[in-house]
């Protein structure tokens, strides 16, 4: 499903293989849709850090959203992220991280990360695509560097979407 959803960057489909055997990998934030027992559509978020100059402090990172593409525009990304981002907002991690569409993800209270105070983990991410959407148990001083998981960087998968 994630392969049929990112048909021109097929290494997003190992990324998630990649992150489901790793340390990083939250069990209770990979989410799928399902429609008549086939699924329609996966999300998932990992841990990644951000590098703060007090500490490094664990965070989220939401990648990849995928939608079966004959499915996309019927409102099951817009459901998984909700979920995801709940599921997401009632643990310790003071942050989610994305590099996506502003467009799209702005509705989920996502917002600039540059302009907030955060740095892209590469420059190949285009600045507007950076984001974050901070909760309750962030503070001021969590500013700083994000850092993705190994397994962007083992796949170069940093700056694709």
């Amino acid at each position: 499903m994630v392969q049929a959803a990112f048909r021109a960057q097929p290494v997003v489909a190992d990324l998630v293989d990649i992150l489901r055997a790793s340390a990083g990998w939250r069990p209770s934030l990979s989410l799928v849709a399902l429609k008549h027992g086939a699924v329609v559509g996966h999300v998932l978020a990992s841990r990644g850090w951000l590098d703060a100059q007090a500490r490094l402090v664990e965070v989220f990172v939401l990648s990849p959203l995928s939608v079966t593409p004959g499915r996309q525009g019927q409102g099951i990304g817009t459901r998984l992220v909700r979920q995801l981002l709940a599921a997401a907002a009632s643990g310790t991690e003071p942050a989610i991280f994305l590099e996506g569409s502003p467009g799209y993800f702005r509705r989920f209270g996502f917002e600039a990360a540059g302009s907030a105070g955060f740095r892209r983990p590469s420059l190949r991410i285009p600045e507007p695509a950076f984001q974050v959407r901070t909760f309750a148990s962030y503070e001021p001083w969590m500013t700083g560097a994000l850092v993705y998981p190994e397994a962007f960087w083992e796949l170069d998968c940093v700056g694709l979407r």
